[in-house]
């Protein structure tokens, strides 16, 4: 394991950018919704409101329901970066390296974290202390989220059959011709050259029983393998699995039932594939030792659009999920304008690089000095593991600095102050010292920031 914990982080990684607004609706927003959303707004009677909150998920998402009401998933709340680029492939890079939106970083932020741990690779591994891949994804070629800064970090599995066919010693079909014979000597070159393939065959076939996932359900297969290889003991701290694709740009929705239709579908397959996976660690008995994240590039726009869909947004729900997370919502319900146009986006209240830093520390027991240097700054800590001690928080500023105008506030007020570039948090603070409201959270770029509320 990286850093010498026994501690596993899976990331769920929902392609296309999901949307926030009907994955974890605002209960306290529900007329705007319909005001500004027609074409895609889910029925009011249908949203799965979670008790003692303004908030409410999407109806396919039954499954992670449950697991809230049992203390084990946690919502944070539009999370988000600066400067928003709205590319698919721009925003899953600064997403996947944790850098700011102007930076061009050619390494991922995990791949930098098992890095500092294995500065070394991949010069002498595998070896007799580190026999095991430091991190395995699933999917078609390695990903920008495990590139170190000489080598990337991670073992490829390409898809649920290939694992098989190692596993059970299978090869693909080749047609009996002479490109087939070339096909098969240059698949049979490729399984030789796999350092891991054997480490992770062993792994597997240690594990003779899992409970049920669905067949038709590709996220649910792949972390069946994941799930499969922990349990078999590989000591690989990092996994990534993927499911696509959430680039809802029309057709989002069931014209006659808004509940139903292809986000429907994907949010029901995340559900189901994350409570099987759960109900698997826990019948492996490795349930205390993994948790879970889903990200995406970027979420959806406040409005809909005239083809039944959303188009690309900014900031977005994260979900975090396992035995040891804080559980509950953290931070405030985004807030609709009545009257937004597609121009108008959600606003960030959380730097996704928070929450790197909180899992990094609380998680992996990453040192400040590590997190600073893998993340190229200090974000703050944000409590996402239960009993975690947060010893990184955001900036505090000397209310001396900050110019609020116009004061007497009537009805709207801006928050003027100079930040530094560090994360920071405005709250509202009533004559009794107790919190009344959050105005922001999250990091800004350095220089003079100008905040409304």
């Amino acid at each position: 394991m990286a850093q010498g914990t026994d501690k596993v982080l899976v990331l769920i990684y929902l392609q296309g950018g999901n949307d926030g607004l009907n994955t974890v609706i605002p209960v306290d927003q529900l007329s705007a919704l319909h005001s500004v959303r027609p074409q895609v707004v889910l029925p009011d009677n249908k949203i799965l409101k979670l008790s003692g909150t303004n908030v409410a998920l999407h109806p396919a998402l039954d499954g992670f329901k449950s697991l809230y009401i049992e203390g084990k998933l946690e919502i944070i709340q539009s999370v988000g970066y600066p400067q928003q680029n709205y590319s698919h492939f721009r925003s899953t890079d600064i997403w996947m390296s944790g850098s700011d939106a102007t930076k061009l970083v050619p390494s991922g932020w995990a791949g930098r974290y098992l890095n500092n741990g294995y500065p070394d690779f991949p010069q002498g591994y595998p070896n007799t202390t580190t026999p095991d891949p430091l991190a395995i994804e699933l999917g078609y070629g390695s990903s920008l989220i495990f590139q170190g800064p000489t080598a990337n970090m991670s073992m490829v599995i390409s898809d649920p059959t290939s694992f098989y066919q190692l596993v059970n010693n299978q090869e693909e079909s080749a047609p009996d011709t002479d490109a087939g014979d070339k096909l098969r000597f240059v698949r049979l070159t490729a399984r030789q050259s796999q350092q891991y393939g054997q480490v992770v065959k062993d792994a597997a076939n240690k594990v003779t029983q899992q409970p049920g996932y669905a067949d038709d359900n590709s996220l649910a297969q792949q972390l069946k393998i994941v799930a499969r290889l922990i349990a078999g003991g590989l000591q690989t701290s990092l996994y990534m699995v993927r499911l696509g694709s959430f680039d809802t740009h029309n057709a989002q929705v069931d014209p006659s039932d808004h509940s139903n239709g292809v986000h429907a579908s994907l949010l029901s397959k995340l559900s189901s594939a994350v409570v099987s996976f759960m109900n698997d660690l826990k019948y492996q008995n490795i349930d205390d030792r993994v948790i879970g994240m889903t990200f995406s590039e970027f979420g959806r726009r406040i409005t809909s659009n005239a083809s039944g869909g959303t188009d690309h947004g900014s900031a977005l729900p994260l979900f975090v999920f396992g035995n040891k997370v804080n559980g509950g919502v953290l931070g405030n319900n985004p807030v609709i304008p009545g009257n937004a146009t597609n121009e108008n986006n959600l606003d960030m209240q959380y730097d996704f690089r928070q929450v790197y830093t909180s899992i990094l520390e609380q998680w992996f027991g990453a040192t400040e000095a590590d997190r600073e240097n893998i993340l190229m700054n200090n974000f703050g800590s944000l409590p996402v593991i239960r009993d975690a001690t947060i010893t990184s928080v955001p900036e505090k500023y000397d209310p001396k600095t900050l110019n609020v105008y116009p004061n007497p506030i009537s009805e709207m007020t801006t928050i003027e102050f100079t930040s530094s570039g560090q994360a920071v948090s405005i709250d509202v603070i009533d004559i009794q010292g107790r919190k009344a409201d959050n105005i922001f959270t999250g990091s800004l770029a350095a220089g003079k920031q100008a905040v409304p509320w």
